[in-house]
């Protein structure tokens, strides 16, 4: 059993998986309360299935690209846990676990477009085929009118993710279908199963999510000693 945590974007999700069927998910879609919140929501989870950390055999976790404070909010926690609990520790590539959610009906010659919201007009986002294969990395993408026009060109192609729907706004082309599908801890221990039989696992000391950019720090121009 896999203790899952998503906290990459506004959603603050966690489940439990057995041999990677789902058992029991919770999950907020309220942005900002990932701190208060999610631990509340792992105590909560277990005690509804009747379980406790002890139970568990891993401790999953979403890696990123996303959120700087979310990322770090959920990885901490993922840490703890696994560290507390002598649990190794597994970590979903956040895209990824978002784009598996059209395996049931995109085709694999088809492309999936995950898209994380960047802020502005960017987003960070990769383009994996149906089949689950990459076909382009994870990057950060200011976008306009012919973003991924390469792609659209050649069939169907499925956007989803909170940064999807402003490149709806933009993108008229027929081949453009858009989902409303988001982050969900449900998909990242689909995905932290078979890296768990895999043993692929990360290092407690060392793991650090992936940002994709570095965290910017503003300072007030009013007074240069606050943040």
């Amino acid at each position: 059993m896999i203790l899952s945590i998503e906290t990459a974007t506004q959603v603050c999700s966690v489940s439990v998986h057995d041999q990677g069927k789902l058992m029991g998910l919770a999950e907020l879609h309220v942005d900002n309360m990932h701190a208060q919140k999610l631990m509340k929501l792992v105590n909560d989870l277990l005690q509804n299935l009747n379980l406790e950390v002890r139970n568990l055999s891993a401790i999953a976790v979403s890696q990123g690209p996303g959120s700087y404070t979310g990322l770090r909010i959920g990885v901490s926690t993922a840490k703890g846990l696994a560290f507390s609990h002598d649990l190794p520790l597994i970590a979903v590539d956040t895209l990824q676990a978002l784009a598996i959610q059209t395996k049931p009906f995109a085709s694999e010659s088809e492309f999936v477009i995950p898209m994380i919201d960047a802020r502005r007009m960017e987003v960070y986002a990769c383009v994996i085929l149906g089949s689950g294969e990459i076909s382009d990395q994870v990057a950060p993408v200011v976008l306009d009118e012919k973003s991924f026009e390469h792609y659209l060109n050649t069939g169907r192609v499925y956007f989803l993710g909170d940064g999807s729907g402003k490149f709806s706004a933009i993108c008229k082309h027929p081949n453009a279908c858009f989902l409303p599908y988001l982050n969900s801890s449900s998909t990242i221990g689909y995905l932290a199963y078979k890296k768990y039989q895999k043993r692929e696992f990360e290092s407690l000391a060392y793991f650090e999510p992936n940002y994709l950019k570095e965290f910017m720090v503003l300072k007030s121009k009013k007074n240069p000693f606050l943040i």
